[in-house]
């Protein structure tokens, strides 16, 4: 009879690869059952996601401040806010809206399931990315490259998290408390 192949649920995710970079963080899952007879083949066996650790394996901060800003998908936060409440250390966040300048062609060619969000950059678009835990400074309660000692008018860089190519500049529009932008629009500091 044909078999196809059959894979476990994916592992939770990994911490980033290095500390104090830009990088990437890691999930897998291993194969079940080998398919046999023409059956299905098995799916990608690991899946990567980029992600930022501000602190080094010691646990104390970074020395360089990591500038343009680093940015990913709002839909992570949910996963974030959990982590956060868990330990307890959650803080009051605040949310900057940025009208995007220019944008790397980079951010269109994004082919994997986790940089699908950037086709959504557009020039000339607002956009909305929140600072929370634990991107938010716990001494300067401020996120890295959100512009707050900017001019006005002052181009800022920015870079997605998972795609070096997808980069750009933006300008500060003003800081909220909360976010207002449509999903498709709401980003994080990473």
């Amino acid at each position: 009879p044909v078999v196809p192949c059959v894979v476990s649920q994916w592992s939770v995710w990994s911490g980033c690869a290095e500390p104090c970079k830009t990088t990437y963080r890691v999930r897998r899952r291993h194969v079940l059952q080998e398919p046999r007879n023409g059956g299905e083949a098995c799916p990608a066996l690991e899946e990567r996601a980029g992600c930022v650790e501000y602190r080094t394996l010691q646990g104390t901060e970074c020395k360089q401040s990591l500038i343009p800003a680093l940015i990913t998908t709002g839909g992570f936060g949910k996963a974030r806010k959990k982590r956060a409440a868990a330990d307890g250390n959650e803080r009051t966040g605040y949310c900057v809206e940025f009208q995007l300048v220019a944008i790397t062609p980079g951010c269109l060619h994004s082919h994997h399931s986790y940089t699908h969000w950037m086709q959504y950059l557009r020039e000339g678009h607002t956009v909305c990315v929140e600072c929370q835990h634990p991107a938010l400074d716990s001494t300067s309660l401020h996120c890295y490259g959100d512009g707050s000692g900017s001019k006005k008018n002052q181009l800022l860089h920015w870079q997605a998290v998972g795609n070096p190519r997808c980069k750009g500049t933006w300008r500060r529009i003003r800081q909220l408390d909360t976010c207002s932008c449509p999903s498709v629009h709401s980003f994080l500091f990473i």
